[in-house]
């Protein structure tokens, strides 16, 4: 009988599937007498549902471990084996794809440089169709066994129920890409492999959160230092998270010209394209041919860059003071490409400068660090995108066409917060 919330048993039955599903991801491996404490389920909960999830080979024991005076527990683990997920960073310099199995463990990568012809459409999305078959070939992994493709890009994705996934990325010249659409059009995968698309910023602040210098905290804004630079926000207010255009924040006014056409934005100033510019005007000499990463490096590293990089440093600052101000986080981190080579030369100072501009009470609350994760933390937040349906799910796969999807990863982060 369904009741007034209109919740069924099957709806019950999946709830606790995936409370047990995450509680054995996160903290396992984990007896069956382990289980009903970790989940507030009864024993014959547990049991029922650690008997469904076995049976379809979501599970597998993990060997024993003894009880008090009775018969050895057998432990439960997520079987790594059991599922695979796709990530996607459409970067600034390249489309880097990744292929994992459940237990985020990675089976194969490609990537793909973006030259001259830089973000055009067809360009990107031929990239991420050939590098899609290279990881599943590489892998010998059947398209069939796809929880889905997890994919981060630049701009801001709207869900639409007719053209799924669209994509508004002004400063990269796109103007409603419907990608998913496309992607379905040229990617040979079944029709039944989901597609999740979202912001990049997002998808780096959903690995920070999950599996990264993010775990714990109730609140916390990471930004994405690339080319450009974004961010993700997750607060008590947006418990899923959201991207915003922190690389819009004006921090000079009447500055200099950013690549979204306003003046004075933190990205003319701390976007790696534009303080490789900067650092070029100030006589400055990247290597000859180099890329923006050999050529940020190439910066970091001159003596005579010192004074651009003190004044970038509180360009930063004065950027990560107003969201200070406007989310009283408890944690910001920096990651990126760009991020993660300025971040040891600039954070002491980006420090200083934050808490110089931010209002007292929440600078004195909050940390400035790194991003716990590398280079490929866009990639792994892709691929979470897939996990974290596949959790809210139960341990079943989406259906066929499932409606635009909606991010259950901060669900499942409360899943596992200990309290």
């Amino acid at each position: 009988m369904v009741g007034r919330n209109r919740r069924t048993v099957r709806d019950l039955r999946r709830a606790n599937r995936s409370i047990v599903l995450q509680r054995l991801y996160f903290d396992g491996p984990l007896s069956r007498f382990e289980l009903g404490p970790a989940t507030g389920l009864s024993s014959g909960s547990v049991s029922n549902v650690v008997a469904d999830l076995l049976a379809d080979g979501v599970l597998e024991e993990a060997g024993n471990v003894d009880s008090d005076g009775g018969r050895p527990r057998t432990l439960l683990r997520v079987a790594p084996g059991s599922g695979h997920m796709i990530g996607v960073d459409v970067g600034e310099t390249r489309v880097r794809v990744e292929l994992f199995d459940l237990a985020l463990t990675e089976l194969a990568r490609a990537e793909r440089p973006l030259g001259s012809e830089g973000y055009e459409v067809e360009v990107v999305v031929g990239h991420i169709r050939d590098a899609l078959t290279e990881v599943l070939a590489t892998a010998g992994t059947a398209p069939e066994r796809l929880l889905g493709v997890g994919i981060g890009v630049p701009g801001i994705v709207e869900h639409t129920p007719d053209r799924g996934a669209v994509v508004h990325g002004q400063t990269v010249g796109w103007d409603a890409v419907a990608l998913e659409s496309l992607l379905r059009e040229r990617c040979a995968l079944p029709a039944a492999v989901p597609y999740f698309i979202d912001n990049g910023a997002r998808t780096l602040g959903q690995a920070e959160m999950w599996f990264g210098a993010g775990r714990g905290a109730g609140s916390a804004i990471v930004v994405l230092f690339g080319s450009g630079v974004g961010a993700c926000v997750v607060t008590p207010e947006a418990e899923d998270g959201r991207a915003v255009e922190a690389g819009h924040l004006t921090v000079r006014v009447a500055g200099r010209r950013c690549r979204c056409g306003a003046l004075g934005c933190l990205e003319a100033y701390a976007g790696a394209e534009a303080l490789l510019d900067r650092w070029r005007e100030s006589g400055g000499r990247p290597p000859e041919g180099a890329g923006q990463e050999s050529a940020l490096t190439a910066l970091v590293a001159d003596p005579g860059a010192r004074p651009l990089l003190e004044e970038t440093a509180e360009y930063i600052g004065a950027g990560l003071s107003d969201l200070i101000n406007l989310f009283q986080p408890e944690r910001i981190l920096i990651g990126g490409w760009a991020g993660l080579r300025l971040g040891p030369a600039l954070l002491p100072d980006v420090r200083r400068h934050a808490a110089a501009y931010a209002l007292r009470h929440p600078a004195e609350r909050v940390t400035i660090d790194l991003g716990g994760l590398g280079p490929d933390a866009v990639t792994v937040g892709a691929a979470i995108l897939p996990l974290a349906d596949f959790f809210t799910h139960g341990g079943r796969r989406a259906d066929p066409a499932p409606e635009a999807p909606q991010p259950a990863w901060r669900a499942a982060l409360e899943e596992r917060t200990p309290r």
